[in-house]
């Protein structure tokens, strides 16, 4: 089995037919933070968002959460592996393996965790989905056409992730 390390998300915005809306974006810079402090305990860096040009993962495993009603598109939290057995430890209060079922729901529930917090603060009617999680490097998640990826780099003192915003309001 060979180990992909994936490189950091590319600065180069790719075509869109969308501006990104910066009110769509702070209440997920506020959750990753609030969320990383008080239920992993681990003080988080949130760095300066970039446009992700190309459909190339962050890292190594992601959570994928989808958005619904007033806000469609998708959020995924990629992380580094080695990153992602840490911070799973510091949120379950224990070693998981990263083979275990329980690593992917543990993953899925911080996902989760950073989606439903940003999703109070978005002034708007939307659902997210149960979170999805792929385990490997080297896999391609495909968004909607229309709508710019913005990628919130993070840096822990256990490694590095990044949360990938694609969203957009609906007018109705």
């Amino acid at each position: 089995m060979s180990t992909a390390t994936a490189s950091p998300a590319p600065t180069t915005s790719a075509p869109t037919t969308q501006a990104i809306n910066p009110k769509l974006i702070i209440p997920f810079v506020n959750s990753v933070r609030n969320v990383f402090m008080t239920m992993v305990k681990v003080k988080t860096e949130v760095l300066r968002p970039i446009v992700k040009g190309e459909p190339t993962p962050s890292y190594d495993v992601s959570s994928i959460i989808g958005f619904s009603g007033d806000v469609i598109g998708s959020v995924v939290v990629s992380f580094q592996l080695s990153a992602a057995e840490k911070l799973v430890a510091s949120f379950a209060g224990m070693h998981i393996p990263a083979s275990s079922p329980d690593f992917a729901d543990a993953l899925g529930e911080l996902a989760n965790m950073i989606a439903g917090s940003a999703k109070k603060d978005l002034g708007c009617v939307c659902s997210i989905s149960t979170p999805s999680v792929i385990m490997g490097g080297g896999h391609t998640i495909a968004r909607l056409r229309d709508v710019p990826c913005l990628v919130i780099p993070c840096k822990t003192e256990v490694g590095d992730f990044a949360v990938e915003v694609s969203i957009k309001q609906i007018n109705r």
